[in-house]
């Protein structure tokens, strides 16, 4: 399970990488840039998430021992 949040979390980094590249600042809020910024955002969170799951896994660890 730790590895397939590794790779969650790399893949977000991926998309996150990607998605910027296709942003135009110019018009942010326009059609292709709207939907690059919509996902740079679910990566991020993909990103947070997984690094809670993690830290909870941590606590829960140490909490049982």
């Amino acid at each position: 399970m730790k590895y397939f949040i590794y790779f969650l979390i790399l893949s977000a980094i991926g998309m996150l990488i990607y998605n910027s590249t296709l942003l135009d600042f110019n018009n942010l809020f326009g059609k292709e840039s709207s939907i690059a910024l919509a996902c740079v955002l679910c990566s991020l969170c993909v990103i947070v998430l997984m690094l809670i799951l993690l830290i909870s896994r941590e606590i829960k660890r140490k909490s049982e021992a």
